[in-house]
């Protein structure tokens, strides 16, 4: 019996709604810039290969911004890419340096040669102003940002990309709204297309939420049972099955209107899965779902043990078909992806020789095909299921070589067979392997954490249900329209969506974290506001302020080695953590981007991420920069306390320097040469007294590391202590870590 390995590549493309009222100008280019790298590139590249199909998973809300962009739609890049030179501000000068150079550095920006003196212009000066950059600099730098975002095939449709590439400087006005043109025709043909090549049975639509929640938290995060997230939401009840069915119902009938066809595949957002949402899809009668080899890991209990090249020693089980029957007796069937062929293409393949890559995947395909030799079935599914737009700017020629040789070694393999999903069930019903239990998880095995259960990300979700249940209550008044209520809900849904959640906190950071964080909050302001409410102060105030604040809490003890070495195996990752922000306009002068701290039952541990950029820019720093660690201990033979001896710079003094402290550590911040830490303890009559008699360890390296012993801090096992930051410059103060009150450790027992 010959055997049959059908591919099945999924192509997932998502944008959220960078919005903040209906019809508004979007606050970030994304969606834009994307639609003119990938998605059609993409799609259009299977007519060099005939036996290649492919799958394509569309969000709705990156479809509506699609539809905006081909009419008259704006982003603020786009829009200022188009105003006359004379006509930007100041502040619309800051912007176009803080944000128009947010590109491949590699590939994109050291390739031009204008882009790049730009570039170098921009930030090897640590005091650059505005007024160092002429009105044709800041022309050069809007053309040049939105020139490189196009993908080189448009080269050869529009001639005009060239003369613009050639021209290389001296852009005018004209350019600048022609090129924006140009983006827009591209953009006006990717909705036609895709309906184009889907009616010619090349390619399958396969969809999502409508603004790409995850599910399982909007039905419930406190029923998903999943070790290490228990009651991720104690103070707070998420229960929003309403609109979790909403959500589906609109993205189905928005992909049916736009495409002609209802989707039968559902893309959950994140891979994220549990029975009590597809107990939901099932109802709805989607006909497959997607989701992660580590779901079916965990619900078959069999762990897939792969050799020291990643490849699988039995890929038997991860490409069968299976069907999941749910107590209503309603079918559904899940399909799961290889979850290693998605991080080689996102993550390791950009730093090789692309057709090299592509030859090692195929070699990897071939390898799959020879280990189902054997098998009992004659027909076998390998799924490719990835983002589809993030990774390509890492790559030679945005990933037009690695896809071009990959899909002709599979075109021209007799062996192999690229498919459309659905598809591929109708034909192989009869090999369903039954699925009786499927584990909560996601594309991050069981966890969540991504976008629950973390300080920053739980206030977020706090904020949502708190709006959304006033939300609810306008409602069942009966006191509002129906258009009042629907406009609300729609703010509601664009902020149950996954990204403002994966952003906000640890782990990830965006670099413009402050923009989604207020995106997220005008979203809830505008629920009060269509009802004619007055909305919360807390609305006003960015989530942002809140890094002051330890995004995490240590975990566990940690015992770092004292180094100033950052290591793979991050001995930090454990510790607590606090996230420094970005200043609101240029961000050299922010001295950290994070902090950590953590203890073992000997030392205080305390780790500074330095701003390389600052700590080099700052000619050994013309001014004295310092580190200053004020503990209080709880130990009742402590009974000396002392002020805190920075000096104040404003009015305003925070309630954290009014209290007593009994130890004082300060370090030098320098780029150079090196200064003795000083070690201080309080004496009677609020003084401080210098004491070099002490073990503390510091080094400054990568990083800036330090080990405190308690012994010096005169903490006993068992014993709390309160502990805060400061920094500054010559003895004044800087800032506050964090600002509202100080850090609690405890002492271990020994």
């Amino acid at each position: 019996m010959k055997k049959e390995l059908s591919l099945a590549f999924v192509w997932h493309f998502h944008q959220p709604n960078y919005q903040t009222q209906p019809n508004g100008i979007r606050l970030m280019p994304w969606a834009r810039l994307h639609a003119i790298k990938e998605y059609l590139d993409m799609l259009i590249i299977i007519d060099k290969f005939p036996n290649i199909k492919l799958n394509f998973s569309l969000v709705p809300a990156l479809i509506d911004a699609i539809e905006d962009y081909s009419k008259d739609g704006h982003d603020i890049h786009s829009k200022l890419t188009v105003t006359p030179l004379k006509e930007l501000t100041d502040d619309d000068k800051i912007y176009i340096l803080n944000y128009f150079f947010d590109v491949n550095y590699e590939n994109k920006i050291s390739k031009n040669p204008r882009y790049n003196e730009l570039y170098l212009k921009r930030y090897n000066n640590s005091e650059v102003n505005i007024n160092d950059f002429s009105d044709q600099d800041y022309a050069d730098i809007m053309m040049l940002f939105n020139l490189v975002w196009f993908d080189d095939i448009w080269k050869n449709v529009y001639p005009e990309l060239k003369t613009f590439e050639k021209k290389g400087r001296n852009y005018t006005l004209k350019d600048r709204q022609q090129l924006i043109e140009l983006n827009r025709k591209i953009i006006r043909q990717i909705i036609p297309s895709f309906k184009k090549y889907q009616d010619a049975g090349r390619i399958e639509i396969m969809t999502s939420p409508y603004n790409h929640p995850i599910l399982p938290i909007l039905i419930n995060p406190n029923d998903l049972k999943i070790p290490g997230l228990k009651n991720p939401m104690p103070d707070c009840k998420i229960a929003l099955m309403v609109d979790v069915k909403d959500q589906l119902k609109m993205a189905l009938e928005k992909m049916e209107a736009t495409f002609g066809v209802k989707p039968k595949g559902i893309w959950p957002s994140e891979h994220c899965i549990s029975q009590k949402t597809l107990d939901v899809l099932a109802n709805m009668d989607t006909e497959w779902v997607i989701t992660d080899e580590s779901v079916l890991s965990n619900s078959i209990k069999k762990e897939f043990i792969r050799d020291f090249r990643g490849c699988y020693e039995d890929p038997y089980d991860l490409c069968s078909l299976y069907l999941y029957k749910t107590k209503r007796e309603k079918e559904i069937n899940i399909i799961f992806r290889n979850s290693v062929f998605p991080n080689l293409i996102t993550f390791e393949y950009p730093k090789h020789d692309s057709v090299l890559c592509a030859e090692d995947l195929y070699g990897r395909i071939k390898n799959i095909y020879d280990k189902l030799e054997n098998a009992p079935d004659k027909s076998h599914l390998l799924t490719i299921a990835m983002d589809g737009e993030n990774c390509w700017e890492y790559y030679a020629k945005d990933g037009a070589v690695f896809l071009d040789k990959l899909y002709s070694l599979i075109n021209n393999d007799e062996s192999l067979k690229t498919v459309l999903i659905s598809d591929y069930i109708k034909k192989n019903k009869k090999t369903q392997k039954p699925l009786k239990k499927v584990t909560t998880g996601s594309w991050l095995n069981q966890e969540f954490q991504l976008w629950i259960a973390e300080p920053t990300k739980n206030l977020a979700w706090k904020y949502l249900v708190e709006t959304r249940n006033v939300l609810k209550a306008a409602e069942k008044s009966g006191e509002y329209t129906k258009e009042q209520i629907q406009a609300a809900k729609s703010e509601i849904y664009i902020a149950e969506g996954s990204d403002w959640f994966w952003w906000y906190g640890e782990p990830n950071n965006s670099g413009q974290d402050h923009i989604f964080d207020f995106m997220f909050r005008e979203h809830l302001k505008n629920v009060y506001i269509l009802l004619d409410k007055q909305f919360p102060e807390y609305l006003d105030m960015p989530l942002m302020a809140y890094m002051g604040k330890p995004l995490k809490n240590p975990v566990r003890e940690i015992t770092p080695n004292i180094n100033g070495i950052v290591k793979d195996n991050d001995e930090w990752l454990n510790a607590g953590c606090i996230d420094i922000p970005d200043g609101p306009i240029l961000n050299e002068n922010k001295i950290f981007n994070r902090i950590y701290f953590g203890n073992d039952k000997d030392n205080l541990y305390l780790r500074f991420d330095t701003n390389k950029y600052f700590i080099d820019n700052k000619d050994s720093f013309k001014e004295y920069y310092s580190i200053y660690v004020y503990v209080k201990s709880f130990d009742h033979n402590v009974e000396q306390s002392s002020s805190v001896r920075t000096t104040n710079k404003a009015d305003m003094i925070l309630p954290i320097l009014l209290d007593g402290y009994n130890k004082e550590i300060k370090f030098a911040l320098t780029s150079s040469r090196k200064y003795p830490m000083q070690f201080s303890e309080s004496v009677k009559d609020g003084l401080w007294e210098l004491n070099w008699n002490h073990h503390i360890k510091f080094v400054q390296d990568e990083i800036y590391e330090v080990s405190i012993p308690f012994d010096d801090l005169k903490i006993q096992p068992g014993e709390s202590f309160d502990f805060f930051i400061i920094t500054g410059c010559s003895g004044v103060t800087e800032d506050i870590y964090p600002k509202d009150s100080a850090l609690t450790l405890t002492r271990p027992e020994s």
